[in-house]
């Protein structure tokens, strides 16, 4: 029997580089690993669909459900996140803009490269539920952070109430934010005067790391930001895709898991890596990066709440509504 071909767009990651590598191999399927950045696969899959299989921003694939079609889109996602991180460290201000803790934020204008990123609805969500600024008691400013002109990729139904606004025609998020015309800035990636050490910009939380141990000790969430979906038409034809790819990704990243605590030879630059996985396993569990249903309930519950409150949801949808259910499904043997 043919094996069944397919292109999978995704970052180049540990937790994937085993399919990439193609040291493990989904049953019945050859797989082409586009290694693409993240804002190119997004774009190209939302807009053309142009990948069978492609790592996707869970607040666009939430985007993409149809509340009046019992949750159609062109997309079925798997429960694979490969993407999860904290976020609160991508929060920046201007040093001058009065923001000396983040519920100084309520009443600023915050720049976000777009209002529907998965990182930006997990950290309005996150400031309203703990530290008193309500995702609407700000006004947010879109477009490109370090290029002008950037768009929404997904189309967004926002509502009245809330203050949103286009940066002027040529002008940059990170510029606006360095000159004061911002008061802040949500954005999933360090903004360039950050990186230059220019002192008109700061983040928000101090100790990003104390931070964002103390977020997760109190609430045991680790944010989810991508999910891997599968073209429907693909799906319609092949059901059994979901599953192989399923278990396929999920023997990657548990190869990710042994390669990372190899003591022999450092698998990464960083001269604490080891200690870092250890302190990191004793805090959040062996399976810290885990993946399906179970034990990632409560995380995807709390996303969806986020993203329904925004005005990005037209309505509260359910962990389980998310993924095919062949990936959620096991057999008993």
């Amino acid at each position: 029997m043919a094996r069944l071909h397919l292109t999978f767009a995704c970052g180049d990651y540990d937790r994937t580089r085993a399919l990439a590598e193609e040291t493990i191999r989904p049953d019945g399927i050859d797989l082409t690993y586009l290694r693409l950045p993240v804002e190119e696969t997004f774009f190209r899959m939302m807009r053309h669909q142009e990948f069978e299989v492609a790592e996707m921003s869970l607040s666009s694939y939430v985007l993409s459900l149809r509340p009046d079609d019992a949750g159609a889109s062109p997309f079925v996602a798997l429960p694979v996140f490969t993407s999860r991180m904290f976020r609160h460290g991508s929060l920046y201000c201007n040093a001058d803009a009065g923001i000396a803790s983040p519920e100084d934020l309520r009443g600023k204008v915050v720049g976000t490269p777009e209002y529907q990123l998965t990182a930006c609805v997990w950290m309005r969500g996150i400031l309203g539920d703990r530290h008193g600024v309500p995702f609407d008691s700000v006004g947010y400013v879109t477009g490109g952070q370090e290029t002008a002109g950037r768009i929404e990729k997904a189309g967004v139904d926002l509502p009245d109430s809330l203050r949103i606004s286009r940066a002027p025609e040529g002008r940059t998020l990170s510029a606006m934010l360095a000159a004061g015309e911002i008061d802040a800035l949500c954005t999933p990636r360090v903004p360039s005067p950050f990186v230059a050490g220019d002192p008109r910009v700061r983040r928000v939380f101090p100790d990003v790391v104390a931070e964002e141990k103390e977020y997760y000790a109190a609430t045991g969430i680790f944010p989810i930001m991508h999910v891997v979906v599968i073209r429907r038409d693909v799906y319609d034809r092949h059901r059994w895709v979901a599953q192989s790819l399923y278990k396929a990704l999920l023997a990657a990243k548990d190869a990710a898991y042994a390669d990372l605590y190899d003591t022999s030879a450092l698998r990464f630059a960083l001269p604490w890596l080891i200690p870092q996985l250890e302190e990191a396993r004793a805090l959040m569990g062996k399976d810290f990066w885990s993946y399906g249903l179970d034990g990632n309930h409560a995380t995807l519950a709390t996303f969806l709440r986020y993203h329904h409150e925004q005005g990005l949801s037209k309505r509260r949808w359910t962990p389980e509504e998310l993924f095919a259910p062949e990936s959620t499904e096991s057999a008993v043997i």
